[in-house]
């Protein structure tokens, strides 16, 4: 008897069930605040590339100039050392540089990138308290093979709570 109650129980607690699934990439990549954001990494990434060119172009001038000095026989050897040593150290400034530059950037991106995501979840949020959903999918994220009548896309309530079109 205990048991045919709690079947009898769990049915309806899974009718009761309100599913939703929405696609997050195609919010995040229509809302308004993600153009800025890139448009300000592309500005910092353009002003990065700019300086590494110009350490590129000075290292290898300076490398041109150094090879030439080399293969004059009277450049004593201490010269042609420290010349090698400076280029040595001028490498590896380069190689400082490229890993600074990647990571700012990439504290950039999740910074700038951060609120944006926090507004798209609490949206979802609002929506799904407002309609009464047990759950949420990200379609984005997982594939769904079938979808019945139990789920209901709710990618475009999400966008309207957002103020996007």
């Amino acid at each position: 008897m205990l048991l045919a109650i709690t079947a009898t129980m769990m049915c309806f607690a899974a009718q009761a069930q309100k599913f939703g699934y929405v696609n997050t990439s195609e919010i995040f990549n229509v809302m308004p605040d993600k153009v800025t954001a890139e448009n300000t990494l592309k500005q910092v990434s353009e002003k990065y590339e700019t300086e590494f060119k110009n350490l590129q172009d000075a290292f290898q001038k300076k490398m041109n100039d150094y090879e030439a000095a080399d293969k004059d026989p009277s450049t004593p050897q201490a010269i042609k050392d420290r010349h090698n040593q400076e280029l040595q150290d001028d490498y590896m400034k380069i190689q400082n540089f490229q890993q600074t530059a990647s990571q700012d950037i990439q504290r950039q991106q999740d910074t700038l990138l951060a609120p944006i995501t926090q507004k798209l979840q609490n949206a979802i949020q609002a929506v799904g308290a407002e309609g009464g959903y047990t759950f949420i999918f990200d379609m984005s994220s997982m594939t769904i093979l079938y979808t019945g009548t139990g789920a209901e896309d709710i990618t475009a309530k999400v966008k309207a709570k957002l103020g996007i079109k």
